[in-house]
């Protein structure tokens, strides 16, 4: 079947397929006016790095990175020695999505925990912990999460300090892989103070590249001591632009005035509508309320190629012998009220 209905402008594949916000553009032709020191001796990264540390009300240590991947790479490799490991989800970014970057690039190990709704609970992190000291047995030092979690799941602020809790108890540290960070604060209260620094994150991969800039990450350090090696690892990770002034002013333009917040904010309540408009449409199942930008649903297997061949989108948990599929619809900063409405009746089309 053939779905005869005008598509949505914005995709629902993936907050990576949208366009760039305008005021970031703005800001890298800007930034494009004349010459300026490389490697980050310029006055854009100065004033990013000045934000973040606003943002989160700390005296943090900031490293732009081209993306997330090397992002996570890089905060990674900064804090653990060749024998440590990391405690994460079996589903984490880390453990599924990054071509197995952290093992290759940095040797890290990662110690991996099966959780049904992608959030780890800090009960699993002890039993990790029985052969510590053990020269057979590579060591745990970091706990990593996801926020917002690969199944679309949130931490709420509570949850975060309670891993952070037992991680620091046993003198781990806390890492936060936040390629969706902006949506989880923003579906929090928008208090990164509240819901980042002061939960116990000792490092952030600050993500910016789903939130609206044209590419670029930032590893952001709490304790400016376990900074101390970032920028040599930056460097040797082929993380280090040269032109750093393109990705710092990115982050500047997303900051100013809480750009960051009212964009993921948007793109959360995107993904609201979309829910409350597919969930009424027969044969439609939600799989949960969405907690940020991300609606996951279960339809009928001919209705998602019909479907998909219309507006594309990524087929989720796709086992041939079940007849239906789950699928994953994003929502980004760019995304309409218009869109949502198109995408909905799309779906119910698909599936009448």
């Amino acid at each position: 079947m053939s779905i005869d209905l005008v598509r949505p402008d914005s995709s629902f594949a993936s907050d990576n397929t949208a366009g760039a916000h305008p005021a970031v553009l703005e800001a890298l032709v800007a930034a494009a006016d004349g010459p300026a020191l490389a490697y980050g001796a310029d006055p854009w990264t100065a004033r990013a790095a000045a934000l973040i540390s606003s943002v989160f009300a700390a005296d943090t240590r900031s490293f732009f990175t081209f993306g997330g991947t090397g992002a996570n790479v890089v905060a990674l490799a900064s804090v653990l020695r060749p024998w440590e490991a990391v405690i994460c989800t079996a589903n984490a970014h880390v453990a599924t999505d990054e071509c197995g970057a952290p093992e290759r690039m940095a040797g890290i190990k990662l110690l991996e925990v099966t959780c049904p709704d992608g959030k780890l609970d800090p009960a699993a992190i002890e039993p990790l912990l029985q052969f510590r000291g053990d020269e057979h047995h590579v060591q745990p030092r970091v706990v990593s999460v996801t926020q917002s979690t690969e199944l679309g799941t949130l931490y709420d602020t509570d949850e975060l300090a309670a891993l952070a809790e037992v991680a620091h108890r046993h003198d781990l540290l806390l890492h936060v892989d936040g390629a969706r960070i902006a949506n989880a604060v923003a579906a929090l209260g928008g208090d990164p103070v509240a819901n980042v620094r002061d939960a116990g994150v000792d490092l952030l991969s600050f993500g910016g590249t789903k939130n609206g800039l044209v590419f670029g990450e930032a590893v952001v350090f709490f304790d400016p001591e376990l900074a101390e090696s970032a920028r040599f690892v930056r460097k040797q990770h082929a993380q280090l632009p040269s032109k750093m002034r393109f990705v710092a002013a990115q982050f500047e333009a997303l900051l100013a005035d809480g750009r960051w917040l009212d964009s993921a904010g948007h793109a959360n309540r995107m993904a609201a509508r979309l829910a409350d408009q597919v969930a009424t449409i027969e044969g439609v199942t939600l799989s949960q309320r969405p907690a940020v930008n991300s609606v996951f649903a279960r339809i009928a297997r001919p209705a998602v190629a019909a479907l998909e061949s219309w507006s594309f989108f990524y087929r989720w948990d796709d086992d041939p012998a079940d007849p239906a599929v789950e699928v994953r619809w994003m929502t980004n900063f760019s995304t309409t009220g218009d869109d949502v409405d198109r995408f909905a009746a799309g779906v119910a089309a698909a599936v009448a």
